[in-house]
């Protein structure tokens, strides 16, 4: 464990002055979702004025910030034609290929009708301008970044074990890869850690792993950190805290890579309150 025990029980208020990083507490869950929609609405809008694009690296989880998004961006009128998403990662089958597009945990789906497919006619994003990346040309999304001037924000959330994207710790007890290394990952095919499989088959599957694709194809932390700036946003509450704090307060350590993106120049995270408070042990 990268933390000493008492930096667990330490309340919101320490946490927000001990933090290494830039850190905000909001009040709930909706407070947050609110935020980060605001946030990226705002961003979009800002760059439509100044006749500038608007690269933004996009993730599928949290998605509680999108119905939000798309109300405002069709109330407000906010154009999304000359913008660039791209998304962070994608689940893959057992052969390390891409998902069939209907399959009910294809994130590429879910962005398509849920976010995209929602905003009006007149204000939709162009198909070539919304990438993936694909385990079958890997080098193709950060060839396209590189191509349109590189990523404005980085938005994202933080995994269990303190993956971002599916940038999970190593997992193999032969190979040793060095920070310095992961720091410079890029896009490649990922075996999920069994951590990684409990956790999101609890979320989506009913509890059952064995229905829930073991391969993903993600974003290398090289991307991410070339990003201009970098939010992250918690609201997991309970079983997010104790890698909020790692994020927060811990020595850079590749067992949770959230915490090797703390020397960013413009790096935010956002929590709601619940997520802040301490871990404690509890038998309820």
């Amino acid at each position: 464990m990268p933390l000493p025990p008492h930096q667990f029980t330490i309340s919101p208020e320490e946490l927000i002055s001990t933090s290494k990083v830039a850190f905000k507490v909001l009040p709930d869950p909706d407070s947050l979702f609110a935020h980060m929609a605001r946030s990226i609405a705002n961003e979009i809008t800002a760059n439509n004025l100044a006749g500038k694009p608007t690269r933004l690296i996009l993730p599928v989880g949290p998605v509680g910030q999108y119905p939000l998004l798309v109300n405002i961006c069709n109330q407000e009128r906010i154009s999304w034609k000359n913008v660039f998403t791209f998304n962070m990662d994608e689940y893959c089958d057992w052969q390390g290929r891409p998902l069939p597009s209907d399959h009910p945990l294809s994130f590429k789906n879910y962005m398509l009708t849920n976010v995209f497919g929602k905003l009006d006619q007149e204000l939709r994003i162009p198909y070539d301008q919304v990438h993936f990346p694909d385990p079958l040309d890997l080098d193709a999304i950060s060839n396209k970044i590189l191509e349109i001037g590189g990523i404005d924000t980085c938005y994202g959330g933080i995994g269990y074990h303190g993956h971002i994207a599916f940038n999970e710790p190593p997992n193999n007890l032969y190979s040793k890869v060095s920070i310095e290394d992961f720091m410079e990952s890029k896009t490649r095919i990922v075996h999920l850690n069994p951590d990684t499989l409990v956790m999101n088959s609890i979320w989506n599957t009913g509890g059952n792993p064995y229905n829930l694709p073991s391969m993903a194809v993600t974003l290398g932390f090289k991307d991410i950190l070339a990003s201009r700036r970098i939010r992250l946003y918690c609201s997991g509450g309970s079983w997010q805290r104790t890698v909020l704090r790692v994020a927060l307060l811990s020595e850079p350590d590749i067992d949770y890579p959230v915490s090797l993106l703390q020397d960013h120049p413009d790096y935010v995270v956002i929590s709601d309150l619940d997520t802040a408070l301490p871990a404690n042990i509890s038998l309820l």
